[in-house]
């Protein structure tokens, strides 16, 4: 496979895949760029080569082709603006055809160019060959830095790697990195190693539990899910969010990770409310005797406490998901005090990895994101990756 770092983009036009779907107000200005910012190095270099470099990037899900709030032009004065004077951004309308060829043949060595949404023709998520061979007319070299849609096989993110050959096709900066942290923690994890599943729903992470049944030594479950695997050993839970017709899987997760000797680790007590809202009033009790009419919405003291100690203790640690509803402040101590055991225990030479959503905006929130060893830009496809799928954005290039 192609190192990025080591290929000399003199002269070439780099086809780059980037996830710049990022969140706009209602003047179509950018509102986060955390994503934007994390392909600026992959840009920069290409640049600093003598390249030219052609971004791809879909914005949003149009239904009907091209419409203006889906329009990527809306972010060409913020890349401008991340980019500096080191090059100029220019933009396609189209992202195949005539106009996206002549506009691609103009690039002089440290041009930009940012094709328009991929995602108006609808053969992009279809993974139709013949739109990937048309895109791909317009670069030398293939670069794939969107780990954020690495587990789809569209047109952009797998198909097209066909039309490069092995040395001209190649992960980005951005990229590399994920896949290698990814790796680090799934295939070349240091024991102990700790994973912390949080979110709402079991069903949203049976996969991935099951696959760190085969490689974590510890697993701590928070969030709403960790009460469907309190009620599955028969104990109160109150009004407390609950999958009822998942209560058999959890109990056999338990038992599969009683026989495998995996720790689980469910928290002891809750921080319950009598109602889901900012004002509710608040108590502590214990997770499995939550009175009728209250539900948990956080993990509790005991609970920080317990968890701090297996985090602290660990070499390798994978978080994904929240531990309560941090975004209301009474219910985000818990979620706060994952983030500063991970925070030491990286310190003390961890290696931690934080990915999905809402843990990233946690860790961002709290500002904890520089104290841990990487926070991974793709959501669904960290996830997926964990499960032990594998993924075509990833595969179309190391084949």
């Amino acid at each position: 496979m192609t190192s990025f770092s080591q290929f000399n983009f003199k002269d070439k036009k780099a086809l780059v895949r980037v996830d710049f779907n990022v969140p706009l107000n209602d003047q179509f200005e950018v509102t986060d760029d955390n994503r934007m910012r994390a392909a600026i190095p992959t840009i920069k270099k290409i640049i600093a080569d003598g390249g030219s470099v052609i971004l791809m990037s879909h914005l949003g899900r149009p239904k009907d082709g091209p419409t203006n709030k889906y329009s990527l032009f809306h972010i060409v004065k913020h890349l401008q603006h991340l980019v500096g004077d080191d090059a100029e951004v220019f933009f396609s309308s189209d992202c195949i055809g005539e106009t996206a060829e002549m506009a691609a043949s103009l690039l002089e060595p440290t041009d930009i160019l940012l094709l328009e949404n991929l995602r108006f023709y609808k053969e992009e998520e279809k993974g139709e060959a013949a739109f990937a061979e048309k895109l791909s007319k317009l670069g030398d070299v293939y670069v794939n830095d969107a780990f954020g849609t690495a587990h789809r096989a569209h047109a952009s993110t797998s198909i097209i790697a066909d039309y490069f050959d092995s040395d001209k096709k190649m992960f980005g900066l951005l990229m590399e990195s994920e896949v290698a942290s990814a790796e680090k923690v799934m295939l070349q994890s240091e024991k102990p190693f700790t994973a912390i599943i949080g979110g709402a729903k079991v069903s949203d992470k049976i996969l991935i539990i099951e696959n760190l049944l085969e490689r974590a030594t510890d697993i701590i479950i928070g969030g709403g899910m960790a009460y469907t695997f309190w009620k599955a050993q028969g104990k109160d839970i109150g009004n407390s969010l609950c999958e009822d017709d998942r209560l058999e899987l959890a109990a056999t997760l338990l038992e599969k990770a009683k026989v495998k000797g995996i720790n689980i680790h469910l928290p002891m007590d809750s921080t319950i409310a009598d109602k889901f809202a900012a004002d509710a009033e608040t108590t502590n009790c214990d997770s499995g005797a939550i009175p009728t009419g209250w539900m948990g919405l956080d993990i509790g003291i005991k609970a920080r406490a317990d968890f701090r100690e297996v985090i602290i203790n660990s070499k390798t640690i994978l978080w994904n998901g929240p531990m309560g509803v941090f975004e209301m402040e009474k219910f985000q101590a818990g979620t706060k005090a994952i983030a500063e055991a991970v925070a030491e225990a990286t310190k003390n030479g961890a290696f931690s990895l934080v990915g999905g959503g809402d843990s990233v905006a946690a860790v961002n929130q709290f500002g904890f994101n520089d104290q841990v060893s990487y926070v991974s830009t793709g959501g669904g496809a960290m996830l997926e990756f964990f499960e032990g799928k594998e993924l075509p954005g990833i595969a179309a290039i190391k084949k």
